[in-house]
């Protein structure tokens, strides 16, 4: 069994030492844990310093793609180095790596696909109360989403297994956390969360440049969900809700009208045809979206089908750079 823990950096020289130095070479359950860095088009030195603290893999982009992409770049180079397990970090220490059995551990004794470390938000002192409440609108959305139970959504501590891996497929540039679990919950996999601890925080979040920023950002990723994953839902509630409004104003015209005072209420019969007619054309929308997610669902499966049982593509293989491990001193 071989574990590939990955680790996404941007200009991170300065925190990637402490980060790898926290690594373990060992893990119960692996025969071998092997680390790989995705340096998402730093102008730093994080490459010198991953080649100087014994990692293994290190797969470059040429110019930065943001994490999502770094993300889902790592899994497909962990996959081609033959990883039964991977296990996603973060280059700024943030997550204490001791807990890394625990993410584990699930996977290796077959209970679940995909296990996420669960922070202990409400205690970590340096995020503000209006990330903590965005924490948890993230988290409730993709419980709803996804039907799963998972309280820590964002967290970006995680361990998945081969088959999990090569079913993923993230549409967000912005963050990955939220939609993986969202597809691991519609293509039925085993997906739970473990408490997992934090470190003292090294440098301010890469993703919260700002809390307007922030917020902007975090509402745009949860209607893109809900549009992409649960489109009928989304377009069918607004088509319901502009229908029954067009239809009550309508009924309140219509009885106005019957009392002989319609002449004066023109436009309340104006505004229930707009209300009615927008309705009925969301409702076309969801019926349409929903063909397209289905088949969205049909392409994954044939991508994950291609990616089993198909020859692998070496493509990637020529931009890895491998550095066979060396103990450290």
């Amino acid at each position: 069994m071989k574990l590939i823990i990955q680790i996404p950096c941007f200009n991170e020289a300065q925190t990637l030492t402490i980060a790898l130095s926290a690594l373990p070479r060992e893990v119960p359950g692996f025969d071998v844990v092997e680390w790989l860095v995705i340096d998402d088009g730093s102008k730093d030195d994080t490459v010198r310093v991953a080649r100087e603290n014994g990692v293994d893999h290190i797969i470059r982009h040429t110019c930065n793609q943001g994490l999502a992409r770094g993300f889902m770049t790592g899994l497909d180079a962990c996959l081609r180095l033959g990883a039964d397990v991977i296990v996603n970090t973060d280059a700024d220490n943030q997550y204490n790596a001791d807990d890394i059995p625990a993410l584990t551990a699930p996977i290796v004794e077959r209970r679940a696909d995909i296990v996420i470390g669960a922070r202990p938000i409400e205690t970590i002192e340096h995020f503000s109360p209006v990330k903590k409440a965005l924490q948890k609108l993230g988290s409730w959305v993709v419980r709803v989403a996804s039907k799963t139970d998972i309280p820590d959504a964002p967290s970006g501590f995680r361990a998945m297994s081969r088959a999990a891996a090569q079913r993923l497929m993230v549409f967000n540039d912005y963050t990955y956390t939220l939609e993986t679990i969202i597809q691991a919950g519609q293509k039925n996999m085993a997906i739970t969360s473990v408490p997992i601890r934090v470190n003292e925080d090294l440098r301010p979040s890469r993703l919260v440049k700002s809390i307007p920023s922030y917020i902007k950002r975090s509402i745009v990723t949860i209607i893109r969900i809900f549009i992409i994953y649960r489109p009928f839902r989304f377009f069918g509630t607004i088509g319901a809700v502009l229908f029954s409004a067009g239809f009550l104003i309508g009924l309140w015209f219509l009885a106005r009208y019957l009392e002989g005072e319609g002449d004066g209420h023109i436009q309340a019969l104006i505004l229930a045809a707009v209300l009615l007619v927008t309705g009925f054309q969301c409702f076309l929308v969801a019926f349409l979206a929903d063909l397209l997610a289905a088949n969205r669902k049909l392409m994954e499966d044939v991508r994950f089908r291609l990616k089993s049982m198909g020859e692998p593509d070496t493509s990637l293989d020529k931009v890895i750079e491998h550095y066979p491990h060396k103990e450290m001193k």
